[in-house]
């Protein structure tokens, strides 16, 4: 099976639920009389993809004993064909597929029985248990059979001993079984693996009566190789291969004039833009796009006297758009889900700042290696949100595989994270309006702050977002109105996979919305607390990133933040005050580890992002990324430079070493930790973990020195 599904959410889980009725209840003597598999696609149920079929237990009687539970005779099954003739057919619809059965142990201990004695080839299927997964959640039900749990979960199990009926119930089970296992912190088929693994009274009995394990161990689930990727359109934004500057033609020139103007420019399109707007700084939502494919169509219908229209007769309108910052793999999935050749890129506003056509981009090969492309933009809820979400961990380990750092492979997380806010605003908005809410009151932006506003988030993240509104007072009607929109959002956003914030830091609570006006006073408030208690969460609000709506907004609330906040020693110093960076070193020079691992994130990047942010707060470095903060500082210090580079470094190490330990633990079916362990790493790898540690062990001298230093 693919090791990949490991990561896979439940809620998004594509797999299949079978169920067999037999001649008898020992799984070493029974035989199949029935076999019947019901299909789940994208979490839901697909009834009219399901297979049934009675099956002739060879020269077998069906004993009166079973007949009276199934009702299936000898008579029922004389026309059937066998076995036999049946599995290759069945086999391929468990193809690459987790199987879910009920109690399946029972059933792949027949179904490798039959393949025993018809001398057919045995593999058996990634598998869960509903009956497993019930306990875990429920351990308190007096018990688990089909028809309690069926109970238990008001759903109506219909045509009972029948291997269809039962198929369906047990699939029915287990999507009422997934918000229950998510409130369990149970999230991805591995994860559940793990989970049912550690029944170990249920597991052992079912050994004992010869059934196959029911649920076998991540750890022990045979990898295929890792799918090999082309790392290019992962390494390079759009900005990097745009063509710039865009070229614009007015709305009422002539197709003939834009045709000569793109034969001059030799390009295959020119944006279109109202003459009374301008062409500069053009917003692709009231842009268009005329191209020699519309020009040619054009001349097919309407003869040689088309290239006397104007071109807004034929343009495609509005222009279909990509972040100028986000990476060249958005692009190529945008193009593909859309079937455009031509993309506008625009900047965090929204003008258009470069043009992008399929010839920039499909590099030989490129699109073939895509794993994760535009899904997440098609996405129309929760469930196809978590199914391209799921993609994540294997797109990482493929990314390592191809010989990127850790440091790259975040600014993809990141970019998906930011992707995944965006449209769960989007979605957000429609369920506004559905409830008869309304659209948005006001002119906002959804932001993410923390480590996906600098591009450095790894898979063990949660939210961090905040919205800034154009007007509207605490309270009023334009807050209530966020309010609501950011429950929906992080209600999403915790169903796709990426959980609430521990601290709060989320665009649903007040102190994480508000108007332009309200921030501005927060950022004052900030500014003359005196106490690190009171800023608490604030430092993250200057890596805010713009996701989704009025990027400007973002962008003017955090330019007043800045200029409040640059040249304030003591707000800097607040901000790492209370950071509390354990010693990870020996005296000997060890690595400190707690049950064999040391926390990197507490240990590690947790002081070094908050010194470089508050050193770029203190000294105007606007940059986000780490990295970029700290090339700053060097820049405009006396800073040692061995000293900033070291540090630069070790974010590397660190970041290179959490994202590794993080995708072990998910094939492990545990959740992705920022706790590495030690044992696991090479001499090469434990020898670049020393030095970064003992470079953040001088961070808060260096910190202190730099804040004070004039």
């Amino acid at each position: 099976m693919d090791r990949t599904k490991g990561g896979v959410p439940l809620l998004s889980l594509d797999a299949v639920v079978i169920d067999t009725e037999t001649t008898g209840l020992d799984p070493r003597k029974a035989r199949v009389v029935d076999l019947a598999a019901a299909r789940l696609s994208g979490g839901k149920l697909l009834i009219d993809h399901s297979f049934r079929q009675l099956l002739r237990p060879g020269s077998e009687s069906i004993p009166v004993t079973a007949t009276r539970i199934h009702g299936i005779d000898d008579a029922a099954v004389a026309e059937s064909p066998p076995f036999v003739d049946v599995w290759s057919r069945f086999k391929a619809l468990l193809d690459q597929k987790v199987v879910i059965g009920h109690t399946i142990g029972f059933d792949l201990a027949v179904l490798k029985r039959e393949c025993d004695l018809a001398g057919l080839q045995w593999s058996r299927p990634r598998t869960l248990d509903t009956r497993l997964l019930a306990e875990i959640v429920a351990p308190e039900l007096a018990g688990y059979s089909l028809e309690k749990l069926a109970a238990w979960l008001d759903i109506d199990a219909v045509d009972r001993h029948s291997a269809l009926g039962d198929a369906v119930a047990t699939a029915r089970i287990f999507l009422a079984l997934v918000p229950k296992l998510r409130e369990c912190g149970i999230r991805t088929v591995a994860e559940a693996e793990r989970a049912c693994g550690a029944l170990s009274r249920q597991l052992d009995h079912e050994a004992r009566i010869g059934w196959i394990e029911a649920v076998e161990a991540p750890a022990r689930i045979d990898a295929e190789q890792v799918k090999r990727v082309d790392s290019y359109p992962y390494r390079h934004r759009n900005r990097d291969i745009m063509r710039t500057p865009p070229l614009f033609v007015a709305t009422n020139a002539t197709v003939s004039d834009a045709l000569a103007r793109m034969m001059r420019e030799n390009v295959s399109s020119l944006y279109v833009s109202d003459p009374e707007t301008g062409m500069d700084g053009v917003k692709a939502a009231e842009a268009g796009v005329i191209t020699e494919r519309d020009v040619l169509r054009a001349i097919d219908g309407l003869g040689a006297g088309a290239l006397e229209l104007p071109v807004s007769r034929i343009m495609s309108w509005p222009l279909v758009s990509v972040a100028a910052d986000a990476f060249v793999y958005r692009a190529i999935g945008r193009m593909s889900r859309l079937n455009t050749r031509h993309l506008g890129v625009v900047d965090e506003t929204g003008r258009v700042v470069g043009a992008l056509s399929a010839r920039d981009l499909l590099r030989p090969q490129a699109a073939e290696g895509i794993l994760l492309g535009d899904e997440i933009d098609a996405a129309p809820d929760a469930r196809a949100l978590s199914a391209a979400w799921g993609k994540l961990p294997p797109l990482a380990e493929s990314l390592l595989g191809e010989g990127l750092s850790g440091r790259d492979v975040a600014k993809v997380i990141s970019s998906e994270l930011c992707a995944l806010s965006r449209q769960a605003a989007v979605i957000a908005e429609g369920l506004m309006r559905e409830g008869g809410q309304g659209g948005p009151p006001s002119p906002y932006a959804l932001v993410v702050l923390g480590s996906a506003g600098r591009g450095e988030s790894l898979l063990a993240m949660d939210q961090d977002n905040a919205v800034i509104f154009e007007r509207g007072e605490p309270g009023g009607t334009e807050d209530r109105w966020f309010a609501a929109f950011g429950a929906h959002v992080a209600d999403l956003l915790h169903e796709a996979g990426v959980p609430y914030c521990k601290g709060g830091v989320m665009a649903r609570n007040e102190a994480w919305r508000g108007s332009i006006a309200t921030w501005r006073n927060r950022i004052d408030h900030w500014i003359s607390r005196s106490n690190p208690s009171d800023l608490l969460s604030v430092d993250i609000f200057f890596d805010l990133r713009a996701v989704h709506g009025d990027g400007g907004l973002a962008l003017a609330v955090r330019r007043a933040a800045f200029d409040a906040a640059v040249g304030q020693v003591a707000f800097a110093k607040l901000l790492v005050e209370g950071i509390d960076t354990p010693a990870s070193l020996k005296f000997l020079g060890g690595i400190r580890t707690e049950a064999g691992r040391i926390d990197l994130k507490r240990a590690g990047l947790f002081g070094l992002v908050a010194a470089a942010r508050a050193l770029a707060i203190r000294y105007g470095i606007e940059a986000r990324s780490t990295p970029a903060r700290l090339a700053g500082i060097k820049a405009c210090t006396n800073a040692s430079e061995s000293d900033i580079d070291a540090l630069e470094e070790a974010h590397g190490v660190f970041l290179d070493l959490i994202l590794a330990q993080q995708i072990d633990d998910v094939h492990h079916g545990m959740p992705p930790s920022n706790a590495v362990a030690i044992k696991q790493l090479t001499a090469r790898e434990y020898h670049r973990l020393r030095a970064g540690l003992e470079a953040v062990t001088a961070i808060d001298v260096l910190t202190r020195d730099l804040l004070f230093n004039d």
